[in-house]
């Protein structure tokens, strides 16, 4: 952002202030005085928040805090408002300090895991779509600036919601004629309601500060108890499916703090992972941590625990490229032998296939029991998280998912006959990347192919198609005509061999016509040779500009909360 814009925001910010914090919900009477009635606005009772905040955000006798009191919010959503409120309203907070406010917050104003679930994409940094059955003109007004998931990870009471709106305007004034400026209904049949109050009411309604959710999680949550052994399996676009085992020690001096050791092998290319790092649960279910810190591949992780603390899933990033990172799902190791995957999953039908079993305590070849039709001819190879065989799989056997046995542990689905590969899809169906490296950072997107068996039907997108999993396929670009004379596949950058879009370098480009950007449309086509001939599938990709303004206060500060993620 230039120099002469960031100013005026901070102008604009601090001129508003004084205006936007004096405001406090009207009190209202209490049922019991030892009961927290969050209609009412939430008890600060940590000093160090009420030390370093109460200079803007006052304390009113009951030890409620303006602004504050009438939110709940991710760990994320509460590390922004700090970093905001030190860009902004000249707010000095230290590492420490911040970092027991985020925490104070996030715990005792947080979201229930009822709450997150349908937001998770927001926190996990993907660029998914999602499921909204809110009011559609509400949406749209929010993602003129940002996804949805911002708004669908905070809870506020509906005054909270309209201060919040108030601020939008105040620090971003083009949000006036991108969202909320009212030019009146179209019909008689519409809202005739000014959009910035249908959206008030509406969030109002749907994101309310008090939830059955929530007073049914805050009184239950308790530290996650996770140490022990947990097997890891996930997919990273472009490299294919992992496995693993993470052990995981608590922190002897703080118990939502673990320590983690992790190691894992991608199963196409038998690339071996260490890991190490620690992380921070929030809420009692937000896995917040970091592995491998300071290195060229650290990662962050953003995590759901589940309430049986059985299972835990979620996302491993880059940061420095969001897009970059696997989804990773853990499940903890009970019983001596658990199996968490078979690679590759597809194996044909009358064919000898030799597949790699992956899990813990796999040692008996005998004990593979993958159903009838499928036999284990040989085991060429044993360690303590692979087991390396080769299954025989008869010409009449039935097509479909198999389930794998081994000493008690059931794995679902773990391969799937095949006669086969009918078609194939590429993912995401419509990507999107963005020019950059000589001013501002590229944004890369990565495709996978997926291989299908049309199934017993014979027809292709019914119900018994089989998912094969990954193929291996060559990469291409293709012009997406979009007018006449259309040159962006010469410009817009490449596709290499792993499926991963590199953009071209931000423009503008004085080789091309008008000195445009290196932006456009093209088709990525993905090709594999199956049977008789080549099959091949597309995916359209529209390469936009870099993203020149993007809100991250803590680019402009000198101390504060560093990006949450075991401290």
């Amino acid at each position: 952002m230039a120099f002469s814009a960031r100013f005026s925001l901070l102008l604009t910010g601090l001129t508003i202030a004084g205006v936007l914090l004096a405001w406090s919900p009207a009190s209202q009477s209490s049922d019991s005085e030892d009961r927290i009635l969050v209609d009412e606005g939430f008890l600060i009772t940590n000093q160090t928040l009420i030390d370093r905040c109460s200079r803007c955000h006052t304390v009113d006798e009951e030890g409620r805090m303006s602004r504050i009191s009438w939110l709940r919010k991710t760990p994320e959503g509460w590390q922004t408002s700090i970093r905001r409120m030190m860009a902004l309203h000249g707010a000095r907070l230290n590492q420490a300090d911040a970092v027991e406010i985020v925490r104070y917050l996030s715990n005792e104003q947080g979201l229930a895991p009822e709450e997150l679930r349908p937001g998770m994409f927001e926190i996990e940094r993907r660029s998914d779509d999602h499921d909204w059955d809110g009011d559609s003109d509400v949406e749209y007004t929010c993602i003129q600036c940002h996804s949805m998931g911002r708004v669908m990870t905070q809870r506020r009471t509906e005054e909270e919601w309209g201060l919040l709106i108030t601020t939008h305007r105040a620090l971003y004034p083009l949000s006036d004629w991108q969202a909320f400026r009212y030019t009146g209904p179209a019909s008689e049949q519409d809202d005739p309601r000014h959009p910035m109050e249908r959206a008030i009411n509406h969030l109002g309604e749907v994101f309310p500060l008090e939830t059955p959710e929530w007073s049914a999680w805050s009184a239950n949550k308790r530290p996650a108890r996770l140490e022990g052994t947990w097997t890891i399996s996930g997919h990273e676009p472009g490299k294919g499916p992992l496995y693993g085992t993470m052990m995981i020690s608590v922190d002897p001096n703080d118990a939502s703090v673990f320590k983690t050791s992790s190691s894992y092998v991608y199963a196409e290319s038998g690339e071996q992972i260490q890991r190490t790092g620690q992380t921070t649960v929030y809420t009692g279910y937000q896995w917040r941590g970091r592995s491998n810190p300071g290195s060229d591949d650290e990662l962050r992780e953003v995590m759901f625990i589940e309430r049986d603390q059985q299972q835990i899933w979620g996302r491993w990033f880059r940061g420095d490229y969001d897009e970059i990172g696997p989804n990773i799902s853990m499940k903890r190791a009970v019983g001596s032998t658990v199996v968490t995957g078979v690679h590759p999953r597809a194996i044909l039908q009358g064919s000898s296939t030799n597949v790699t079993v992956y899990g813990v305590g796999l040692s008996d070849a005998e004990a593979l029991d993958f159903g009838s039709g499928i036999s284990v001819e040989s085991m060429d190879e044993i360690d303590d998280g692979a087991l390396r065989v080769t299954l025989q799989v008869a010409e009449n056997t039935g097509l479909g998912g198999r389930d794998l046995y081994a000493n008690g542990s059931i794995a679902e689905d773990a391969v799937v006959v095949h006669n086969g590969v009918d078609r194939i899809e590429v993912t995401p169906g419509t990507g999107t990347a963005r020019s950059g490296g000589a001013n501002f950072p590229k944004g890369y997107q990565i495709f996978d192919a997926w291989g299908f068996d049309d199934g017993p039907d014979g027809q292709p997108n019914t119900e018994d198609d089989l998912a094969l999993g990954r193929v291996d396929v060559s990469w291409h670009l293709e012009e997406y005509a979009a007018t006449y004379g259309d040159d962006d596949i010469d410009f817009v950058g490449e596709i290499q061999e792993d499926g991963k879009f590199v953009p071209a370098a931000d423009g503008p480009n004085a080789d091309r016509s008008g000195n445009r950007n290196n932006i456009g449309d093209v088709w990525v086509v993905a090709t594999s040779v199956s049977g008789d001939g080549a099959i091949s599938a597309r995916a359209h990709l529209v390469v936009m500009p870099p993203l020149y303004m993007r809100w991250e206060p803590w680019a402009e500060i000198e101390t504060g909360p560093r990006p949450i993620g075991g401290n």
